[in-house]
């Protein structure tokens, strides 16, 4: 049989199960990663299943997103990360070195390997040729343990890219326009995998850029495949010795296809306040701009910020914009201090910041009240960039650095001629900020300062759940919405009593002191429930506040797994009428529930108008498990 990319990757790391699409089956993880901000969570998880080492080929872990230092908690997670890291065998990215996607593309991504990350743009490796995923702690720390990681068979949307891209116009508008055709739900249960002869003049930090922002889409994953761009990519790298040539196989099946042509490809924005609310520069008409941010995960590569110096060469930002750029890796940055490049960006007025995560994650550099910011990265939703009312378009860095010198949103062709890029330098290799474990780390005492608190774990859900809707959302309910990020909240990711204080904050401020006063509760939402972020914390730190159900008109996929993992139960209407006769104090019982759960269907009932409204949980006889036992650490614990 002629098979894809996905299909290979998943057959040659099968564990469990069989490759019938929509059946679950568990894959061997090669690599893992993750971040400070759900690593010290993960961490502590994996310590709680009692291991000496992990079991993976190589797992990293990152500090890249807690990185401002205002108080003692970020500063102490970081020696917790680093202590964890070495007691049990895992590398350690220290601070600085750069964000965990584009440092793990450059330095240990391997084509037709298997990367599981505790952040939902781990599928950027996929421009090397690896099946990264997202996913909670959790399921890393269970992976990390040597276990596999659980999934539904993907379908497989196969993208051609014919022709080739035009000047001024890059990779993130072959992504926008994906986006703008397929919306933020339009990858879920989706793998994207690239094909076609417009790959040849794409590079690998392209390509990377294009398979980060599929988790905007709503994938599990996206994949390129690994060809002479990709050895080009690892010869410069220094490790040439782990590429090889990984393609489909010719007349390989998918399950649908879309072709993207290049040649017409226009300069694309995403307007407030969605990934997918994509626009030609053109038709959105002059926007007057406060504040651009170029770098990230996403466009934060040499050739990104090549592009920006020499659009900026010689010339001054607009008086009235706040010009940042941050490096995606600290080998970028000092590649870009050697050829100069970085001298011209702070000639033109650019605010240097540090190799992190930063403004994307609402850590620094909020815009003005009401500002509108042009950002080359990932996510623009309400209140992520740390100013409630900012409005957030995402670009490339072409338009980017149009929107800097012109103080408005400006399509790049109006520059004029494309300017000249001298061919990416042979790069500087320095690997000093990364630990290597030590070979025996059962002697290594792991740093505990006193933001790190005990693990909460949960109990058995219950035979009969009783409890009043705290909430009824809208359609799109994001992490941010559920658990936001910013330098207030981030630094307590490792102390779920304090941080679950600002579940749904940014909807409800007075939720967490209703959930407590309840003492349990169900939150009633519409389509995409829990898109976004992989931050487990987004189902922790409810399952911390007594939440058993959540039911939805459908659920982003990560989201959905960590609700599992944390022992709530997710339900999706079979009805979607029904969302409409739901309100806030509304009473709510399921009882039988083990019973009713061997049955894909289950019944609620209406306390107030005795009404029953039907619920599907779609969950295989593993996860039904899971759930029951109150979340997957209880369940792993009783199977070991």
């Amino acid at each position: 049989m002629a098979d894809n990319l996905t299909y290979k990757i998943l057959k040659d790391h099968l564990v469990e199960g069989e490759l019938v699409r929509g059946t679950e089956l568990g894959i061997r993880m090669d690599q893992t990663l993750t971040q400070d901000a759900t690593g010290t969570m993960a961490y502590l998880q994996l310590e709680a299943l009692g291991i000496d080492k992990v079991k993976t080929e190589k797992s990293v872990s990152y500090v890249d997103h807690n990185t401002l230092q205002n108080g003692f908690e970020n500063a102490d997670d970081h020696l917790f990360l680093q202590s964890a890291a070495a007691r049990f065998g895992i590398w350690f990215s220290r601070p600085g070195n750069g964000i965990c996607h584009q440092v793990h593309l450059e330095r240990f991504g391997e084509p037709g390997k298997t990367l599981l990350g505790s952040d939902s743009h781990t599928p950027t490796a996929g421009g090397l040729g690896m099946l990264g995923i997202g996913a909670g702690g959790l399921d890393v720390a269970v992976a990390m343990a040597g276990g596999p990681f659980y999934l539904t068979v993907p379908f497989v949307l196969k993208v051609n890219l014919v022709g080739e891209l035009q000047p001024w116009v890059g990779a993130k508008d072959i992504i926008l326009e994906l986006l703008r055709r397929l919306t933020v739900k339009g990858g879920v249960g989706k793998v994207i995998e690239y094909s076609g002869p417009g790959l040849a003049t794409l590079s690998v930090p392209e390509r990377a850029t294009i398979t980060n922002m599929g988790a905007e889409l709503g994938a599990t994953s996206s994949i390129f495949p690994s060809d002479e761009m990709t050895r080009l990519f690892l010869k410069n790298q220094g490790r040439e010795e782990v590429w090889r040539r990984f393609e489909a196989d010719e007349g390989a099946i998918y399950d649908d296809e879309i072709t993207i042509n290049l040649d017409i490809l226009e300069p694309l924005v995403a307007v407030p306040h969605s990934p997918d609310a994509v626009k030609k520069i053109r038709e959105i008409g002059p926007v007057a701009v406060d504040q651009v941010a170029v770098g990230s995960c996403t466009n934060g590569s040499y050739r990104d910020l090549q592009l920006l110096a020499e659009v900026l060469k010689d010339k001054v930002v607009h008086p009235r914009v706040s010009l940042v750029v941050a490096p995606g890796s600290r080998q970028t940055f000092i590649n870009l201090a050697r050829q100069g490049i970085l001298e011209k960006l702070i000639a033109s007025g650019a605010r240097i910041l540090e190799s992190a995560c930063g403004p994307c994650i609402g850590m620094g550099q909020a815009p003005p009240s009401g500002g509108v910011s042009v950002r080359t990265f990932n996510r623009n939703f309400t209140g992520r960039s740390g100013t409630a009312d900012a409005m957030v378009y995402l670009t490339g860095p072409a338009a980017a650095a149009a929107a800097a010198l012109r103080g408005e949103i400006t399509d790049p062709r109006d520059l004029g001629p494309y300017p000249h890029l001298e061919a990416e330098p042979s790069l500087v290799i320095d690997d000093r900020m990364v630990i290597a474990p030590p070979e025996d780390g059962t002697g290594v005492k792991i740093v505990r300062g006193p933001n790190i608190k005990p693990l909460p774990i949960n109990k058995p859900l219950p035979e009969t759940i009783k409890a009043r809707v705290l909430l009824v959302l809208e359609d799109n309910i994001t992490t941010d919405h559920i658990l936001p990020g910013g330098s207030k909240v981030l630094p307590l990711r490792s102390n779920i009593e304090a941080i679950s204080e600002y579940v749904f904050a940014p909807i409800d401020p007075h939720f967490a002191a209703q959930a407590r006063e309840s003492g349990s509760g169900i939150i009633v939402a519409g389509e995409n429930y829990g898109q976004g972020s992989s931050r487990e914390h987004a189902a922790l730190a409810p399952m911390y506040l007594g939440i058993k159900v959540v039911l939805a008109k459908s659920f982003a996929r990560i989201h959905h797994a960590n609700l599992v993992n944390f022992g709530i139960l997710p339900l999706v209407f079979v009805d979607e009428s029904d969302y409409n006769n739901l309100a806030k104090d509304d009473q709510l019982i399921i009882e039988d529930v083990s019973r009713q759960m061997e049955n894909d269907t289950v019944t609620i009932k209406h306390q107030g108008s005795g009404n029953e409204i039907k619920a599907s949980h779609s969950l295989s006889k593993r996860l039904l498990k899971v759930v029951l036992a109150g979340g997957l650490l209880n369940y792993t614990r009783q199977s070991s």
